[in-house]
């Protein structure tokens, strides 16, 4: 087989990749988590992408960040136990299909084996941009439709949340989110996203950054 040089583009016109970030999405739609397909797939592509780029690394690597981060979640289409490890394999199976060089194929697989804070670890560039990028994702947008009497914890982080943003200044990586209180509290955030947001600061840590929080104009991490 000869290698192929992969875009996201080649991996979003895959009818194999659109079926399992269908069937992800539905899955976890029936569990009642927030969305999971293709906008928070795009968006984590973006953002990892384009965090790596500020960061200097090379055009290949920004492309693998982006990758990964579109195929993260593809694991839940089989379980949501161990997700990340199903989809690192499921997403190499694809990818070795399409002719990704092997090289790539494990730099992209690490990255999603290793962005669910259940059993994560920064190892790699791509790796580090991925966990940002996933855990930055916090938006009113994912919450699924349903009355705001049957909003869970996770439903109202997410709705409550005006804008987030992750910048990178000098030696810090911020993640700065605006959160409506008349909705959700503060303290609701950290319940649910303080070990999400410490896999954050090692995955800044990772790159050579130091990781802040910023919530409402108040630094919280």
């Amino acid at each position: 087989m000869i290698d192929n040089i992969l875009t996201l583009g080649d991996i979003r016109r895959d009818r194999t990749v659109q079926a399992w970030i269908a069937a992800s999405d539905a899955a976890l739609g029936v569990m009642n988590y927030t969305e999971h397909g293709t906008p928070h797939a795009e968006r984590t592509a973006e953002t990892a992408a384009g965090l790596l780029k500020t960061l200097g690394y090379p055009e290949r690597d920004c492309e693998l960040a982006r990758i990964a981060g579109f195929l993260h979640d593809i694991g839940n289409g089989i379980n949501r136990v161990s997700h990340a490890i199903s989809g690192a394999l499921l997403a190499a199976e694809i990818l070795n299909r399409l002719g990704m060089p092997p090289e790539e194929t494990a730099a992209v697989a690490a990255a999603i084996g290793n962005h669910d804070e259940q059993a994560a670890a920064a190892v790699t560039p791509v790796t580090a941009a991925v966990i940002l990028a996933d855990k930055s994702d916090v938006r009113r947008s994912r919450v699924r439709e349903k009355d705001q009497e049957e909003f869970d914890i996770h439903d109202r982080v997410n709705y409550a949340a005006v804008a987030a943003e992750l910048t990178v200044r000098e030696e810090i990586l911020s993640l700065a989110i605006q959160i409506d209180t008349e909705i959700c509290a503060v303290m609701d955030y950290f319940e649910i996203f303080l070990g999400r947001m410490q896999l954050c600061r090692c995955a800044a840590e990772f790159l050579g950054k130091k990781f802040e929080l910023v919530i409402n104009e108040t630094r919280m991490l």
